[in-house]
């Protein structure tokens, strides 16, 4: 009886949201923001110091999300983001750059967004959305998928992972990767970038360029992928000096005021017990000169996601001017936690982060600037990320536990939503939005296609939203040989050498979201069980891990 009532509620606010939405005289425009490498506490809105008064008012007037999660890297991320479906049969089971010889000419990992999937953009647009996109793609060099190819009517986009946001390196090849260059195309040609180039922006300035023509009456898809504040750390001067001495207290002041923060706004539990710091270096055990250093990397960090900021507003504004505003949905995210690797040492890409380094100028006046290239590394990540575990590339909560709101004013409520979500689930929420169903969704265009996996949220956005689910029934993935799985509210982790001790672990992460508390001595059965069922997960979904040692 019980189950049946849980149902019959379910139904109702289906039923309540459908009303709510189809009742619209025409279906939302939609934005989705993609930001690269942001802290969870970086806005204002979520415990930030940094000023981001637009990206503030749109998550303070809509829904806050705090149990938002995406895979523990950028690419996959954006795989699973675009077309709902995991990254191992996207093409991007690894990075494109990064495959390793048994990884290479398996299915899921040709190093492109492949045929097996649909993007959002292609079916946004076959119900007769104009769509475009600026910014990072990161899905592959391959013709084929260039946004040109995957639903995009204009795109002007970034093929690589990352560039000097000043555009100085257009011309750069890796020395490590010969066959990666940065590649800018228009349309599907590519292009060179002018000299007066800043990624924010730029990024901006053709996104907007995009928005269709008054008569054009259809509704529109956009997708804005900032680069910033992906490495390397790189603002103008203006910003950067609004920032002069902010950070003079050091990453461990910033980290217990953030926590403190977050704490207020109700966006982590009050008695939240937060992960320790990865490194044992304080700041008080910093030089004067390492502290002047450090503290002028952070000012720079903070310029960019001020400047970051300011382009929302020039959208916002924009939309606004338009009349458009009200009746867009603006979906914001992160692709994963913050970037906390010492890159030159990284087990990853040491020889690439190496050459970077050793090509910038990165004395203390130079940081920030189009001469210089560095990174925040651990303890500012670990500021950004509290109180949760660890950062960018692992698969724990630190990792994978973003920022992220999404601004409906016509329609949405206001306020925190603590439900797990996954960025799989992005597709059918917008697809529920734009009153698109997908009668076939296991075929498209006359091919068969994986069906998106995740689960809608948007009744988790309408007034009468459902009682929060904290944990998902299942979910799992992995990234360099790092494993998860979660079951309801347990979580277990696993992470070989060097970075990780090889063993599984076991968390309830309910109780315990800074992955403080490992369980797995305690409750053997249940790691087992979940242990097989990433094990079966991993079959399903074709994973291939990497040869490093210790898997």
């Amino acid at each position: 009886m019980k189950k049946l009532r849980m149902l019959l509620a379910a139904m109702a606010t289906m039923v309540a949201f459908a009303a709510s939405v189809f009742a619209a005289e025409s279906r939302p425009n939609i934005v989705v923001i993609l930001v690269d490498d942001m802290g969870f506490s970086d806005l204002g809105a979520f415990g930030g110091e940094i000023r981001t008064p637009n990206l503030d008012a749109l998550a303070n007037k809509g829904v806050k999300f705090t149990n938002f999660h995406t895979t523990p890297v950028c690419a996959p991320t954006r795989a699973e983001l675009l077309t709902g479906v995991d990254h191992h049969q996207t093409g991007l089971g690894n990075f494109p750059e990064l495959r390793q010889d048994n990884q290479i000419d398996k299915p899921g990992y040709e190093g492109f967004l492949n045929d097996r999937v649909a993007t959002i953009a292609e079916r946004l647009k076959d119900a007769g959305y104009y769509t475009f996109q600026s910014g990072k793609w990161h899905l592959g060099y391959d013709p084929r998928a260039n946004p040109a190819a995957r639903g995009f009517d204009r795109s002007f986009t970034l093929l690589g992972g990352g560039h000097n946001h000043f555009g100085s390196d257009q011309d750069r090849q890796r020395p490590d990767m010969p066959n990666v260059g940065l590649v800018y195309t228009l349309d599907g040609k590519q292009v060179r970038i002018p000299a007066n180039f800043y990624s924010s922006d730029y990024f901006t300035e053709q996104f907007l360029s995009f928005l269709p023509e008054a008569k054009d009456k259809r509704p529109f898809f956009g997708y804005l992928a900032f680069t910033a504040p992906h490495y390397p750390i790189q603002a103008p001067a203006e910003d950067i000096e609004r920032y002069a001495g902010k950070y003079d207290a050091g990453y461990d002041v910033l980290r217990q005021q953030r926590l403190q923060r977050l704490k207020a706004l109700h966006m982590i539990p009050e008695n939240v017990v937060a992960h320790e710091q990865s490194s044992s270096r304080r700041w008080a055990d910093l030089t004067p000169e390492e502290k002047r250093i450090e503290a002028r990397t952070m000012e720079a960090y903070a310029a960019m996601v001020d400047r970051l900021d300011q382009n929302v507003g020039k959208l916002v504004a924009e939309l606004k001017k338009r009349g458009q505003y009200d009746d867009t949905v603006i979906m914001f995210l992160s692709d994963n936690g913050p970037e906390g690797h010492e890159l030159d040492q990284s087990f990853i890409i040491p020889e690439a982060g190496k050459a970077m380094l050793a090509g910038g100028d990165n004395s203390l006046d130079s940081i920030g600037s189009a001469r210089s290239y560095v990174w925040y590394k651990a303890n500012w990540a670990e500021a950004g990320s509290a109180p949760f575990r660890s950062y960018k590339s692992f698969p724990t909560e630190g990792g994978t536990r973003v920022v992220s709101f999404l601004s409906y004013p016509a329609h949405a409520r206001t306020g925190i939503e603590p439900s797990y979500v996954s960025v799989r689930d992005v597709v059918p929420t917008l697809l529920d939005l734009a009153q698109v169903r997908l009668e076939q969704p296991g075929e498209y265009s006359g091919r068969a296609v994986i069906a998106p996996q995740g689960t809608s949220f948007a009744p988790r956005i309408m007034p009468d939203a459902p009682q929060p689910q904290l944990s998902p029934a299942f979910a799992a993935g992995e990234m360099f040989g790092r494993r998860y799985v979660r079951e309801g509210r347990w979580k277990a982790v696993h992470i070989p050498p060097p970075t990780g001790s090889g063993r599984w672990e076991l968390f309830d992460i309910e109780a315990d979201p800074g992955e403080v508390n490992n369980m797995a001595r305690s409750n053997p059965e249940q790691l087992a069980k979940m242990v097989k069922d990433w094990n079966s997960y991993a079959t399903d979904k074709g994973v291939v891990l990497p040869v490093i040692p210790g898997n």
